[in-house]
């Protein structure tokens, strides 16, 4: 790999991994620690992601683009704006640094979980599932491509604060606590505190987050015009 793609992929290694953490140590912070009810615990989740994911995208947007997100990246190359390779290598390291953020959550939290003090990381048992849970998360993963699509079609100069307060809005505004990110989701089955999510929901939520890309993409497609915005900054990515 050259230089380029080795720094994008560190940035959306580190991102994920951050914005994971963020996630998952907000629920484990307010739940477990101070004890607080789940109202106070999901506005705190809300809060804590929002604010992470602005910082986020100011930190690494100008270098990897800040996708954090395999749905972003596969709409993203649907644009042309990255090659299909450099889409599958980011796609595979958002999900490694995303299991990296579960086990960073775990080792600040170890006296909170048993399977921590073991060394092992729980399989989560957790159900988050039913008909309108999975149009929650259509919803929240629609509403979040077409706003990312919309502000770099408009270029628009506060694309990271919008997609913080929309991601943080949302997760208060959805009946699936709006997950909208598939490496978040695979992530989130490999742990046994409250934020986690059984694998056999995971994957539903996974194809919900698709559907809703791309339902996105389509809708974007036909409000604005037929030119192609994201453009790769050279033909050798890789």
């Amino acid at each position: 790999m050259n230089k380029n793609i080795t720094s994008n992929l560190l940035c959306e290694f580190l991102g994920s991994m951050l914005l994971v953490s963020a996630t998952t140590s907000s629920v484990v912070m307010f739940t477990n620690v101070l004890e607080a009810n789940k109202a106070l615990m999901l506005f705190a989740n809300a809060v804590a992601t929002a604010f992470v994911l602005i910082a986020l995208i100011e930190i690494f947007g100008k270098i990897s683009g800040a996708h954090f997100n395999p749905i972003v990246s596969v709409i993203v190359w649907l644009e042309k704006g990255i090659t299909a390779t450099k889409a599958l290598w980011y796609i595979l390291t958002q999900i490694i640094g995303g299991f990296c953020g579960i086990v960073l959550t775990h080792l600040m939290f170890w006296g909170e979980l048993v399977e921590i003090q073991s060394g092992v990381l729980a399989i989560s048992e957790n159900a988050r599932g039913g008909v309108s849970v999975y149009i929650g998360e259509i919803v929240g993963s629609f509403v979040l491509v077409l706003a990312i699509l919309l502000l770099g079609y408009t270029k628009s100069k506060r694309a990271s604060v919008t997609i913080g307060f929309l991601v943080g809005g949302k997760i208060m505004a959805t009946s699936s606590t709006m997950f909208a990110n598939p490496q978040v989701t695979i992530a989130r089955m490999f742990t046994g505190f409250s934020s986690g999510i059984r694998p056999s929901d995971a994957a539903i939520f996974v194809l919900m987050q698709f559907v809703g890309a791309f339902l996105a993409y389509l809708v974007y497609r036909v409000i604005t015009p037929q030119e192609v915005y994201y453009k790769p900054k050279s033909k050798k990515e890789i």
